[in-house]
């Protein structure tokens, strides 16, 4: 791969991250302080960042709890002062976060009308807001949440499910600080953006139903215990609906998403030469399904004598079905394009978390070229058996094809980009 296109295409998955950071993002997007407390409450990957920049803005006169993912907390030389900071256990929730749940919970329900709720809201608040409903454990939520995410369900199903088993998502924030403003700024990781999809909506009625939540879980065969098919039975799980009166004070705002960061990629990319091609910001699907799509696309432009980007977010699934490996869907994207084009020349590919973290590996993705899978099995390395293993992530590594970038603190999911030079 020639330097200049791993440059550039690391160059590009910075560009897109730095289009997300909380600190230029959020401020146009914060509302004025109201006569009364400034409460700020959030959760998610950036929940730290956003609540710097919040602090920055506002100066002394804000308090309140965030809850992020551990090792996204401050960083060395970085204070806040009235806002505290709990890192929690994600995908899978603990007990810390738990605690932090209650918290926060408490702190809206504490409010008066002349105070203001601000919630900021982030990929990873779903796992890190944790508060089971009633008679649920947080034991049964784990299980829950395991399954799920190794069925291959989209995240919009996921959060379906969390939303009936909660006693704080799907509305039930924002009901607590009730009759208090609530105001939502979010940076939005789900495609399509769905309000009631970043974390899980807190503050946002929910339009679907414990029969929803009841169906998906049938669908991907995931089992529950009495306790939970209780629950989504007897009408206890039913959340607050959008025409609720104890939510007609609460406002949402998406400050960033995956059209922002695609669109700083898209500006470098044309800079440098290449013609973009946005292939969409809200990709779903199984990642080798879609790495088979994009490969066919890239194929067909090899060899017309132009340069293109085709760049696209959005988040693929992986449905692990035997023990996985170190890695991601990014990785697992990754790794199958370079199957589907190898050996065809002038074609290169980026595919990162914007968080930083792809799945179980300490890296955000990978970089490869159309001799990433020769080059593997030089180094004894057989491609196909990596992919068939969920362990894509430890073949890039032992390749030194990561890219590692440590918790960016901020996420708008998958980045992917394709530079095809047929000059």
């Amino acid at each position: 791969m020639a330097d200049e296109q791993r440059v550039l295409l690391r160059a590009l998955f910075d560009d897109a991250v730095a289009a997300a950071d909380p600190a230029h993002c959020l401020p146009p997007f914060l509302p004025p302080r109201p006569a009364g407390r400034l409460v700020v409450v959030g959760a998610g990957k950036a929940a730290v960042s956003m609540a710097l920049a919040a602090e920055a803005h506002y100066g002394d006169h804000c308090e309140g709890l965030v809850v992020t993912r551990y090792a996204h907390g401050l960083r060395d030389g970085e204070s806040l002062r009235g806002i505290a900071v709990v890192e929690a256990g994600h995908p899978v929730p603990d007990d810390t976060g738990l605690e932090a749940a209650w918290r926060i919970k408490a702190l809206a329900a504490g409010l008066r009308e002349d105070d203001l709720l601000l919630c900021l809201l982030s990929g990873g608040a779903s796992s890190l807001l944790v508060l089971p409903g009633a008679g649920i454990t947080l034991q049964e939520k784990q299980a829950i949440t395991r399954a799920l995410l190794n069925s291959g369900a989209k995240i919009s199903e996921i959060n379906c499910v969390r939303r009936h088993l909660s006693g704080i998502k799907g509305g039930r924030l924002a009901e607590a600080a009730y009759p208090t403003p609530t105001i939502t700024c979010a940076i939005s990781d789900v495609p399509g953006d769905r309000p009631g999809d970043i974390g899980s909506g807190p503050t946002i009625g929910d339009p679907t139903t414990s029969l929803d939540a009841r169906l998906i879980l049938e669908r991907y065969a995931i089992p529950v215990s009495p306790a939970v098919a209780v629950h989504l039975k007897s009408g206890e799980g039913e959340s607050p609906k959008p025409t609720d009166l104890k939510l007609s004070r609460a406002e949402f705002r998406v400050i960033a998403n995956a059209d922002t960061s695609l669109q700083a990629a898209v500006k470098r990319a044309d800079a440098a030469g290449y013609r973009s091609v946005v292939l969409g910001g809200a990709i779903e699907g199984e990642s080798k399904v879609v790495a088979e799509a994009h490969a066919r696309l890239a194929s067909e432009a090899i060899g017309k004598g132009r340069r293109l980007a085709l760049i696209s977010g959005g988040e693929t699934t992986v449905e692990v079905k035997s023990p996985a490996g170190q890695g991601g869907r990014n990785t697992e994207y990754l790794l199958a394009l370079a199957w589907y084009l190898r050996g065809k020349a002038g074609v290169s590919a980026i595919a990162c978390d914007t968080d930083g973290i792809d799945g179980t590996g300490p890296f955000a993705g990978a970089i490869i070229d159309s001799d990433s899978v020769a080059r593997g099995k030089a180094q004894g390395l057989d491609a196909s058996w990596f992919l068939s293993a969920h362990n894509a992530g430890r073949f890039f590594e032992l390749l030194g094809d990561t890219v590692e970038t440590g918790p960016t603190r901020t996420n708008v999911n998958d980045f992917r980009a394709i530079l095809i030079d047929g000059t």
